[in-house]
């Protein structure tokens, strides 16, 4: 490994393929424990004399720590070969060992498994968990599988990729092709990871139809009138941002001027925009991409919020739900962490639940078997206006009071003004007119709609 690649590695910060270490533990055996999870990973490289801040400090390493670290390393069965080499950067030593994907998996240290959960080496100390790491193996990890047919010179997302780089404060001068090939994203033959595919690839949903994300807005607290069905692809990434804007025009939000005199406008979604972020990244990065005839789906209804992802929870989680993450997919959550949005590990569900009983909301609730569901119940204020004994969800009270500032407006007009299917204004139209609420005076193409509900 050359000293500019190393630099290259050093600026693009620590993750799921990359430990630093500002000196050699105390004990050694910590060290190995980080290449026996790599190992058992996708590979990587622990860099020696690099500090948590990404900067080069330095080491000197002697005859004697040499052969205490080949000693430790030999205690990893089976035999896991494992170079280390003293690299000159600037006129500072580092210590680099380059740890691949081991092909004999699992890798054992003193009798425990260690593996890789985004930037940290995380133990498995329950017959659960390995359970789940030796089904993992026996399948592959799906983002660590092989797509063949994906070309990495046309097929990839600029844009979305210099999104990466930016919110991964990666430097300016590390080359695109460095970075793909830092964060380890390319197996042997220079083929890309199907992980890869899904985090930077333009159209991954062409390679795997089940990558994509479903939004559907219900009317009333059941699943019999759908007023809007979107479906997103792309990278997941940018998924994420898709879903979050489609939740943005179905739930209400506050706003708030920022400053005197005019300023920033500050959103205040009904239930806080992060419990969002944390419950969609969640789902993208720990869902069982293998289930090929189930999507990720968010579904609005007037009372909550469904946010269902295929593959139930991981066995080895069990009781250590809310306190400890194993993910279906950790190259994928790896890449998550590397743009910030997945905090500590494993603290996601106890973040969530502090947000919405902050916010005066009742806590998250869960289904776990088959499907992994979170239900976000909206706040009673959001709910279905009752007015004379009539129930109005939100899209009809939209309608009402568009309506109400134009009376000739269009059923074409209403939908692209709601952001729902014309046949969805009609939908709703309907059952306005069949509770009356409203009434049509004249004819379809010249007659006007009345309002004959008083109402806000």
């Amino acid at each position: 490994m050359t000293s500019q690649e190393i630099k290259d590695i050093v600026s693009s910060g620590e993750g799921y393929n990359a430990e630093f270490k500002v000196r050699i533990p105390q004990k050694v055996k910590e060290l190995t424990e980080e290449v026996c999870a790599l190992a058992n990973s996708a590979g990587g490289v622990v860099l020696i004399g690099v500090d948590d801040h990404n900067t080069i400090k330095g080491i000197t390493i002697d005859n004697a720590k040499r052969s205490a670290i080949q000693n430790s390393l030999g205690e990893i069965t089976p035999a896991l070969y494992c170079k280390l080499e003293i690299v000159n950067i600037d006129g500072l030593n580092v210590a680099v060992l380059e740890i691949p994907s081991g092909k004999n998996k699992p890798y054992v240290l003193s009798g425990a498994i260690y593996v890789r959960v985004g930037p940290n080496t995380q133990k498995l100390t329950t017959a659960a968990e390995m359970r789940d790491f030796f089904q993992q193996t026996d399948k592959l990890y799906f983002d660590e599988t092989v797509c063949t047919t994906f070309d990495v010179s046309t097929q990839i997302d600029p844009l979305n990729f210099k999104v990466f780089r930016t919110e991964a404060n990666i430097h300016a001068s590390i080359t695109d092709q460095q970075i793909l090939q830092n964060l380890q994203l390319f197996v042997d033959d220079g083929h890309f990871k199907s992980g890869a595919v899904l985090f930077f690839g333009e159209h991954p949903e062409t390679f795997y139809e089940q990558a994509i994300i479903r939004c559907i807005r219900f009317d009333g607290n059941d699943k019999r009138f759908i007023s809007d069905d979107k479906k997103y692809g792309g990278p997941v990434f940018q998924q994420y941002l898709q879903a979050k804007d489609w939740l943005r025009g179905k739930l209400n939000i506050a706003y708030d001027i920022e400053g005197q005199g005019g300023g920033a406008r500050k959103e205040n979604w009904e239930i806080p925009e992060t419990v969002f972020r944390e419950a969609i990244i969640n789902s993208l990065s720990h869902r069982d991409y293998y289930e090929k005839g189930a999507v990720t789906t968010i579904e609005v209804f007037d009372d909550r919020v469904e946010i269902t992802n295929p593959g139930g929870l991981l066995a080895a989680i069990g009781k250590e739900f809310g306190r400890k993450s194993l993910s279906r997919n950790p190259l994928v959550f790896g890449l998550f962490e590397r743009m910030h949005l997945v905090e500590k590990v494993g603290s996601g569900i106890t973040r969530m639940k502090e947000l919405m009983v902050g916010n005066g909301l009742q806590a998250p609730e869960y289904r776990m078997e088959g499907m992994f569901t979170i239900i976000l119940k909206r706040p009673l204020a959001f709910a279905p206006k009752t007015i004379d004994s009539v129930t109005l969800s939100e899209n009809q009270l939209h309608i009402l009071k568009l309506i109400r500032e134009n009376e000739s407006i269009t059923s074409l007009k209403l939908s692209k003004a709601i952001g729902i299917s014309e046949r969805a204004v009609q939908n709703n139209i309907k059952k306005l007119r069949q509770s009356g609420v409203i009434e049509r005076i004249g004819s379809r193409k010249e007659g006007k709609w009345k309002v004959l509900l008083e109402f806000l």
